[in-house]
């Protein structure tokens, strides 16, 4: 009886396994190259530009002008209703821009405040709660008003205005014999000055996380 071949068991052995390579890892963290921290600057800053904008004052006064104005068929009252409404949007603005956010030591907790020439004051708390949750209130120093808030409150303000002004209703609310080149004007002006107060947002970023930033990461946590 013939032998059988161990031609068949040798193949087998001799077949090539593909070497595992185990510094996967290594090859794509040194294949990939680490973001520069200027880029990310940008970045973080083209990021919050929505937020830096007084996108939630527009928006509101969008879904309000229409019945205020009587869609440009504007009696006294409309006018009245009109100024008050871009008026109080406007302080909001303002008022938003000073706002911040701080940790509770104690509960872990999100609280809001208002930044002043002093310090910073927590809505909703008096001084000897914040002295209980807060050991030491001189840290609140650090968050009082800067320069840079009163340049991104007025900016700020100055971009609601000039969105509010080119609503069709409002112009033929307090403008209805206005020339075609002011038409014009109030039509392009909103979107050259959101352009260019968007440069400046990026190449001023606020560090003031308030009301209505989604990035919540505290200031102080003591």
């Amino acid at each position: 009886m013939a032998s059988s071949s161990p031609s068949s068991g040798s193949s087998t052995a001799n077949q090539i396994i593909p070497p595992i390579n185990n510094d996967d890892s290594e090859i794509g963290a040194a294949g990939t190259a680490s973001p520069m921290p200027t880029m990310n600057k940008v970045m973080s800053s083209v990021a919050n530009l929505a937020q830096l904008m007084p996108t939630g004052t527009v928006l509101t006064y969008q879904a309000l002008a229409p019945s205020f104005t009587n869609y440009g068929k504007c009696e006294t009252s409309n006018q009245w209703l009109t100024t008050a409404l871009v008026a109080v949007l406007a302080s909001a603005c303002l008022f938003f821009s000073f706002t911040d956010s701080v940790v509770g030591r104690r509960d872990g907790k999100l609280y809001y405040g208002f930044a002043t020439l002093r310090g910073f004051n927590v809505f909703n708390l008096s001084s000897e709660e914040e002295k209980q949750e807060w050991n030491d209130l001189n840290q609140f120093r650090r968050l009082r008003v800067q320069p840079l808030d009163f340049m991104h409150a007025f900016f700020t303000a100055v971009v609601f205005l000039t969105m509010a002004f080119s609503d069709v209703g409002l112009q033929n609310c307090f403008f209805p014999d206005g020339s075609r080149n002011t038409q014009q004007l109030l039509k392009n002006l909103p979107l050259g000055m959101a352009f260019l107060f968007s440069f400046v947002f990026i190449i001023f970023p606020t560090k003031r996380k308030g009301i209505g930033f989604n990035d919540t990461t505290p200031h102080i946590h003591d």
